[in-house]
């Protein structure tokens, strides 16, 4: 499962009454963005997105490609994004995190807003376009790992499989570390946990041939554990770090 906001879950087919330009001087206030996500809300959207496992207790089921024409309207703008997040509507949550600005994102705001993880759109979705890039994002992942609550410990993970991808200065030392929380995790039996697990190992296991060599150990060692979730994350992260393709692209990289 992808780190992304509704893209995989809705129709991305534009709507006409999406193609509106930002006027000059328009004010955005957080009521004006729930009426204008009311507005390209639809039903079978909401529909899309509960057959992908996409729930929460208020959606208004808005297309990603209207998402984020309302995105590009508003820009960044942090104090808006803190208010759409309080309003509780998952739409207005996406585009809440989505024009709020990763410099200004604490420490306890990431903490709070974990707390309201309900589903695996908006944990993705936070952790991939906002809390990827916060100043506490290493600590939060190794943190977030033993979590219980199932969308908060796939936070961990989902920003362990996003720093492997956007952090390119990070040395290999601060990945290894994950391993043994990969490990130690591997036997959790909820979907959206041992997904998030199994793509964290795969994610840190291609970003160099070093990493590929510890994360297939890592695999190898979790498959021997007595659980069928580790030997579903192992054989998966297994196939996928050992072929072909991956293989090549780790020595072109390293060349």
């Amino acid at each position: 499962m992808k780190g992304r906001s509704q893209s995989l879950s809705t129709r991305t087919r534009r709507s006409k009454k999406a193609a509106g330009k930002a006027q000059p001087g328009e004010v955005w206030t957080a009521a004006k963005a729930v009426a204008e996500l009311r507005r390209y809300g639809e039903q079978r959207n909401v529909e899309g997105m509960a057959r992908f496992g996409i729930r929460a207790r208020h959606v208004l089921g808005v297309s990603k490609p209207n998402l984020d024409e309302i995105v590009r309207r508003i820009g960044k703008n942090h104090q808006l994004g803190l208010q759409l997040w309080d309003s509780g509507i998952h739409d207005a949550r996406l585009l809440g995190m989505l024009i709020s600005e990763p410099p200004k994102v604490t420490s306890a705001l990431m903490e709070r807003w974990l707390r309201d993880f309900d589903n695996w759109d908006v944990c993705d979705g936070t952790c991939c376009h906002l809390f990827v890039f916060a100043r506490s994002a290493w600590q939060k992942a190794y943190a977030w790992t033993k979590r219980q609550p199932e969308f908060q410990k796939r936070a961990g993970f989902a920003l362990a499989a996003f720093l492997a991808v956007h952090d390119k200065e990070a040395p290999d030392e601060k990945f290894q570390k994950f391993l043994p929380m990969i490990e130690r995790e591997s036997w959790d039996e909820r979907n959206f946990v041992r997904k998030a697990v199994n793509w964290a190992l795969r994610n840190i296991g291609k970003r160099n041939l070093r990493l590929n060599r510890a994360a297939i150990a890592c695999g190898e060692r979790i498959r021997r554990q007595d659980s069928r979730a580790a030997r579903w994350i192992a054989s998966d992260a297994l196939r996928e770090l050992r072929s072909e393709a991956v293989q090549n692209r780790l020595r072109r990289k390293r060349a």
